[in-house]
């Protein structure tokens, strides 16, 4: 028995011996093939290797506005992410943490209730251990600051990632820390189709690529002790970062007062650019757009630079080219208008009114436009095509290179026949972008000087800083002398007495530009749809000391308002009394002793019963008797400043011994202590505000 057991033992011991030895012969075998037989194939593989050049992405510049914030930026954001199947997880110290957690989480990511967050801890817990997932996701797109928030939560500040199972993720995005506000000028990122690099898709983005984009570095392989790894071998270099011409307050009050606007007629669109008649700085910028859900108005493509027949906000650049032309000197020349005027074989022009004639001076600012068709067929009847090449000469279809992408030229038929140029001169068989019209304004209100509209307006880096300077696109497309006599019509279209822009008359900031309406095109029929009209005013404040320039369009109202001046015009006139109200415009918005304000109705102009809501309710105050002015109390008590614009309700509370505090941004929506209260003086106010 014995024997047959040592037997059994020496056998097991040679087969394994054996084993040992064959498997030693394939090892030294494989060994001496790989170094000797095959060297030649392992060496050519280690040389690709270490041949292959890798690219390293670079970062992207930021976008800045005007004083330096930040439009446009990389962040990163991080998803994290738990393994319930780790080795050592702690399931029982989850367990009892899982309500502090759930605490911890709805406190500080309050897309879930506490019993939502708690739910959800406790899902991945209810299947076997062997099916759990590795890579739960928590939560996902947080910040830096956030994560570390997470990593001091209950459980998860065990810090042990073997332990808790938290893996985190990370990813480079583009960020817009001010959301929608200029969006579509700021523009957009995105993953080219070519390969993995992200460059501009619209807006500035794209436009200034090149420079946001930054030069690529390379890397090469490099071989070590254990390992081939990568080695930089040209850095790379980042994108600069670029300074644009907005500034976040203006850009605020442009795309409110737009909103509120079109909100109120109920327009599909609208578009509206400010900017500093001395410089082109282009100060804000707002397209909006009826949203797909029919709810409110959200960013909508560039109509800045897209080409429109511009309508009667022609008128002032026919005109100044006539000034200039000597077709007309004499402002008080009369000029017959009658019913209509036929001309060149085509339909008879009219008027939206009746006159018998005009004087030159009236022809803007009643917007004639046969007045407008009269004075320049006066020098270009013989000549059509010397009207587009007079537009060319000073500028006009040249591209501006503004700064935006997607910018347009102005579209003119090059061989204009003579029903074309009456057209023309008054703002049809034409295309022309917003920006183009209003750069002439511009010019105008600067008495002649014809400066480029830009949109950037500084390069930096961490070792280069540059300021572009201001550039024009003629130095002059008139005299100062025309320059004044334009300015004098476009005032007059609103302060005239019959101007067509007359009810944006106020006694604050007097405006001076031109109305237009324009009818748009129906795409089945290819004829006009006068119940689809684009509305648009074009000008500048203030009227006897320019600072800035404005260019207005709201497309197809359905309601309350119809005209360019109760839609457009209201937008301009609302955003420069509010850039007065706050001191923007050269005059002081301290809160001295006898200020008096401005009245919300000033403001936003009369609203008449039946066809507005009152500028209460647009506040949200339901008292419809509630006076729009400071209402006395008794001595020692606080006066009512509800509904009152800030400057209003400081005034008044200031001049009855209180001190004031105050959120948000409008009018008074809410104070405490309530009107009436007995309160001591020198004692705080507090205001809250709605737009």
């Amino acid at each position: 028995m014995k024997k047959d057991n040592h037997s059994h033992i020496l056998f097991r011991y040679g087969v394994i011996t054996i084993l040992i030895l064959f498997f030693s012969g394939c090892i030294g075998y494989k060994l001496f093939s790989t170094t000797m037989i095959d060297a030649h194939h392992w060496n050519e593989k280690a040389r690709k290797q270490l041949e292959k050049v890798d690219t390293i992405l670079p970062e992207r510049g930021d976008i800045l506005s005007d004083k330096g914030y930040i439009l446009a930026t990389n962040l990163r954001y991080y998803t994290v992410r738990v393994d319930f199947r780790c080795d050592n997880f702690k399931q029982n110290e989850y367990l009892a943490n899982i309500d502090a957690l759930a605490d911890s989480m709805a406190a500080n990511f309050p897309v879930r209730t506490r019993d939502e967050w708690r739910k959800r801890l406790e899902q991945p817990l209810k299947t076997e251990r062997n099916k759990r997932p590795r890579a739960w996701p928590l939560i996902s797109n947080i910040s830096f600051l956030d994560l570390q928030k997470i990593k001091s939560f209950p459980f998860f500040n065990i810090g042990n990632a073997n332990k808790t199972g938290m893996t985190v993720e990370s990813v480079m995005r583009r960020s817009n820390p001010y959301g929608a506000m200029a969006r579509r000028s700021v523009g957009g990122v995105g993953q080219t189709t070519e390969c993995r690099e992200i460059h501009g898709r619209y807006g500035l983005e794209m436009a200034l690529d090149t420079l946001l984009y930054g030069v690529p570095g390379l890397a090469k392989k490099i071989a070590l002790t254990k390992d081939i790894v990568n080695w930089t071998d040209v850095a790379p270099v980042r994108g600069y970062n670029v300074r644009t011409t907005i500034d976040i307050q203006l850009q605020d009050i442009v795309e409110n007062e737009l909103n509120r606007v079109l909100d109120s007629c109920s327009a599909d669109w609208g578009c509206a650019i400010l900017m500093e008649v001395e410089t082109g700085d282009i100060k804000a910028i707002s397209n909006l757009e009826r949203s797909s859900s029919g709810r409110g108005y959200i960013e909508a493509r560039n109509y800045a630079v897209e080409g429109f027949e511009p309508g009667s906000v022609v008128k002032p650049i026919s005109m100044m080219i006539a000034l200039e032309d000597g077709l007309v000197s004499n402002l008080e020349e009369v000029i017959p208008i009658g019913k209509s005027w036929a001309y060149a074989g085509g339909r008879p022009i009219t008027d939206s009114h009746y006159n018998g004639s005009l004087r030159v001076r009236e022809v803007i600012e009643q917007s004639s436009n046969i007045g407008m068709a009269r004075i320049i067929t006066r020098g270009y009847d013989k000549n059509p095509k010397g009207f587009v090449e007079r537009l060319r000469s000073i500028g006009f279809l040249e591209q501006m290179n503004t700064g935006i992408a997607g910018e347009r030229i102005p579209r003119f038929n090059p061989n204009p026949a003579r029903i074309d140029l009456s057209r023309m001169c008054y703002g049809y068989a034409s295309q022309i972008p917003p920006i183009y019209t209003l750069s002439i304004y511009n010019a105008i209100a600067n008495g002649g000087r014809y400066v480029r509209p830009r949109l950037v307006k500084g390069l930096h880096t961490e070792n280069f800083d540059s300021i572009l300077p201001v550039t024009y696109i003629r130095d002059r497309i008139c005299s100062e002398e025309n320059a004044r006599k334009m300015q004098y019509m476009l005032k007059q279209v609103v302060w005239g007495d019959h101007g067509t822009g007359r009810s944006l008359k106020n006694d604050k900031v007097a405006l001076a530009g031109k109305t237009g309406t324009c009818y748009s095109v129906d795409r089945v029929t290819r004829q006009y749809n006068t119940a689809r009209k684009r509305l648009a005013f074009c000008g500048f404040f203030p009227a006897d000391d320019p600072k800035y320039s404005c260019f207005v369009l709201t497309f197809y109202p359905k309601r309350n308002m119809f005209g360019a001046a109760s839609t457009s015009g209201q937008v301009m006139k609302n955003i420069a009394v509010k850039m007065y109200s706050r001191g923007l415009l050269g005059n002081s918005s301290d809160f001295t002793e006898g200020a008096t304000g401005i009245s919300r109705a000033q403001l936003y102009g009369s609203v008449k019963p039946g066809r507005h809501k009152s500028v209460r309710q647009a506040a949200g105050i339901k008292s419809e008797t509630h006076p729009a002015v400071p209402r006395k109390m008794p001595s020692g008590t606080v006066p009512s400043v509800l509904g009152l614009g800030l400057r209003e309700a400081v005034v008044s509370l200031e001049n009855e011994g209180y001190d004031v505090r105050f959120t948000g941004t409008g009018y008074v929506r809410q104070q405490i202590p309530a009107e009436g209260t007995a309160y001591p003086k020198g004692k705080v106010v507090e205001l809250a505000l709605v737009p």
